[in-house]
């Protein structure tokens, strides 16, 4: 008796989707029932009009692995607690003992480039340092469920206060390692890590142990101030700023907004950004310091209470851990919240998307530009070893576009 019921709703999304593509004069038949062939038992596929109906589903309620499609949540969340004009800062201030520190706030895109134009800034106030203190305490991270012990960029560690992502880019030269990266010196501080690994050439990370990722902000601020001729003369350590007592010379405020930075997420699927977008939520709803818990807390209640979403389970927010669940029909929720924000989004042709891969796991989500001019919403999560997302979604464009 259950069965029945249950099949007569799937036949009444077939007919749907058969009749509203018919009024597009869109193929449908033998195409369809491949579309459905493709999409095994731990698999899932849900598909809206651009009035938001859904018109096919399968296993639309069964909760699936969505893996990297989760950026979407965390970045719409962050664009509800933060908004898109936030933009992450970076503060430089000077004891009286002229020891200059500095206290990060999670800037992602604090990189090299950025640096450099800070010292040179810095250059015209400070003619002498003794000690470079860094303060990360806005952030208190901890290891990302999901991440591995990998040198691989996606397991880079989170943090207050760090540089290029955490990572070291070099090449070999005449047998000798090298910066792959012009603007970037390859420091002693990095080649000691890079002698001791067995990686050849590519990106290595600064992990958290001792506060690794932290000092190389440090070292790499050091020698560009040096380059401005004001050298640090004491040591690079992991300290605090006292507000009471410190004086500010710098605020930097990074020219990225939020949604730049949310665009650049999505394009690259960086695990760090995602990640440093939870602690900073964290810290702005919470309080500091930002941890994990509290902002996949504040992402929760985000998806209950606004996109009333009650079947997700989330531990971090870039999608690598295989503990976050959600059902297609609820990632359908997501999407059309993020709709205004379609354009942050990967595009190609007529397709706005995000993907998601992990070993066994694919999926696809985004928006599809039909016939009309009006955008068709889909979700496609496949856990099944060796199938494909992409595979069903050029189906699916083809009845569509």
């Amino acid at each position: 008796m259950f069965l029945k019921p249950k099949l007569t709703l799937n036949l009444f999304f077939f007919s749907f989707f058969c009749v509203s593509l018919a009024a597009q004069n869109l193929p449908a038949g033998d195409n369809l029932s491949a579309l459905g062939k493709l999409v095994g038992d731990n698999d899932s596929i849900v598909v809206a009009d651009p009035d938001g109906r859904i018109i096919y589903e399968k296993n639309g309620a069964k909760r699936l692995i969505p893996a990297s499609t989760l950026k979407l949540l965390t970045s719409l969340a962050a664009l509800h607690y933060l908004g898109p004009d936030y933009r992450f800062a970076t503060e430089f201030y000077m004891d009286k003992d002229y020891n200059l520190k500095v206290k990060g706030y999670g800037d992602p895109l604090l990189t090299s480039e950025i640096l450099i134009e800070i010292t040179k800034t810095l250059d015209s106030g400070v003619k002498y340092i003794n000690d470079v203190v860094l303060d990360d305490s806005y952030f208190k991270p901890t290891k990302i469920p999901g991440v591995t012990s990998s040198f691989e960029p996606y397991d880079s560690p989170n943090g207050a206060l760090c540089v290029n992502f955490n990572t070291v880019n070099f090449d070999i030269l005449r047998g000798r390692p090298v910066s792959a990266e012009p603007q970037t010196p390859l420091l002693p501080f990095a080649l000691a890590k890079i002698n001791k690994s067995s990686i050849k050439a590519g990106r290595i990370l600064l992990s958290s142990d001792q506060n690794e990722n932290t000092l190389y902000a440090g070292h790499l601020l050091s020698h560009f101030l040096e380059k401005e001729g004001v050298k640090p003369k004491g040591k690079i350590m992991v300290g605090a700023v006292r507000q009471e007592s410190d004086r500010l010379i710098l605020k930097y405020v990074s020219t990225f907004s939020l949604e730049d930075i949310v665009s650049r997420l999505l394009l690259h699927s960086n695990n760090f950004i995602a990640n440093q977008i939870v602690y900073a939520i964290s810290a702005k709803i919470n309080g500091q310091p930002g941890t994990l818990e509290k902002g996949v807390l504040a992402i929760s209640a985000f998806a209950v209470n606004i996109l009333k979403i009650d079947d997700l389970t989330i531990v971090e927010g870039s999608g690598i851990s295989r503990e976050n669940r959600i059902s297609a029909i609820s990632f359908l929720k997501i999407l059309t919240a993020f709709e205004p924000h379609m354009d942050l989004m990967k595009q190609n042709g007529n397709e706005y998307f995000k993907t998601g891969t992990l070993t066994g796991v694919s999926t696809r989500a985004g928006y599809i530009k039909g016939r009309d001019g009006r955008f068709y919403k889909f979700v496609i999560i496949t856990n099944s070893n060796g199938n494909s997302a992409e595979k069903i979604s050029k189906m699916l464009r083809a009845l569509i576009e």
